[in-house]
């Protein structure tokens, strides 16, 4: 079994209202206990806003801290997925459920090693 990564990425911004993200939250609850039952699920997790990120970049031989996101853009990882498929398909298929229940664009990746 590959490993796989199924990022969310989240528009940045203020978080729409409970009308809209309690159903999402559901949805979300119920794939991820779907997703265990399958035997799929490794861990799951949320983020912190990008406002409250670091970001360390080797400069000259020292290490500089910058506050705030990597990049510049209009969304941001909002949290992700950690999963184990017999390979990209199967992991892709878990990937648009995800995209589904979440109604935000997902990126599948494979752990490389």
């Amino acid at each position: 079994m590959q490993r796989y990564v199924l990022t969310i990425y989240q528009p940045d911004g203020e978080p729409p209202g409970p009308e809209i993200l309690e159903p999402i939250v559901r949805d979300l609850g119920a794939l991820e206990e779907e997703m265990k039952a399958a035997g799929a699920w490794l861990f799951s997790g949320g983020l912190r806003p990008p406002a409250e990120a670091a970001v360390l970049r080797p400069r000259g031989g020292e290490v500089f801290t910058m506050d705030g996101p990597y990049t510049e853009g209009k969304e941001h990882i909002g949290g992700f997925t950690v999963i184990q498929a017999p390979g990209r398909d199967a992991a892709l298929a878990w990937g648009r459920r995800l995209a589904a229940a979440s109604t935000l664009p997902i990126e599948v990746r494979e752990f490389w090693g």
